[in-house]
């Protein structure tokens, strides 16, 4: 259901919506996540409230607007969440980098690339899994860090690179393989598997 359809459910009632806000950072973490889906109806309209808590001090506001973010599919929504891919409390990142896999956009590919060695690796799965869901106009990125990164960006990008499966990765991919870590190794060989690519590929004799 688009945010237009949403709309009709639930009329642009703007006290209402500041009633939600307030429940949204109430503390009660049920009412905040049933606040969170009735903000989102109010779809671009609701982003200017959600904008300013993501300049709170509490870290759970900021929370709990990315989450709601993660429910508005509008452009404004993905802009607001790559500010919290930068947040400095890791579970907010973690929480915008999930919400980008929901909303994947190819704005979000620099600071997506960025995570990618982050320390935490559930954020820097989750980075990767975005990544995912760009698809292929992430390659050029992940085959820049498959190349001439470190770990473990170059480990996560041999995954990407793998499950996207995109074929214009493939010379990159056997140049890097034989000094590769073992983690990187497993991915290219996994990628070359789901692109129909023989071991042959590595020994043509």
């Amino acid at each position: 259901m688009s945010s237009a359809e949403r709309l009709v459910c639930y009329p642009q009632d703007m006290s209402n919506l500041q009633n939600l806000i307030s429940n949204l950072i109430s503390g009660n973490d049920e009412a905040a996540e049933a606040a969170a889906g009735e903000i989102a109806a109010f779809g671009a309209d609701s982003l200017p409230a959600l904008r300013e808590l993501l300049s709170s001090e509490n870290a759970d506001h900021r929370w709990w607007a990315t989450r709601t973010l993660a429910l508005i599919s509008e452009p404004q929504s993905s802009a607001l969440l790559l500010e919290s891919l930068r947040d400095l409390e890791l579970e907010v990142r973690q929480c915008a980098a999930l919400a980008l896999k929901e909303q994947p956009t190819p704005e979000a590919i620099p600071a997506l690339i960025a995570t990618l060695g982050d320390q935490d690796q559930l954020l820097s799965r989750l980075a990767a899994d975005a990544l995912i869901a760009v698809g292929t106009e992430s390659v050029p990125s992940l085959i820049e860090i498959l190349k001439n990164g470190k770990q473990p960006a170059q480990g996560a990008a041999a995954r990407v690179l793998a499950i996207i499966a995109d074929t214009s990765a493939i010379p990159v991919m056997f140049d890097v393989w034989e000094g590769g870590s073992s983690i990187v190794q497993y991915w290219i060989e996994e990628g070359f598997r789901r692109m129909g690519v023989g071991m042959t590929f590595f020994n043509p004799e």
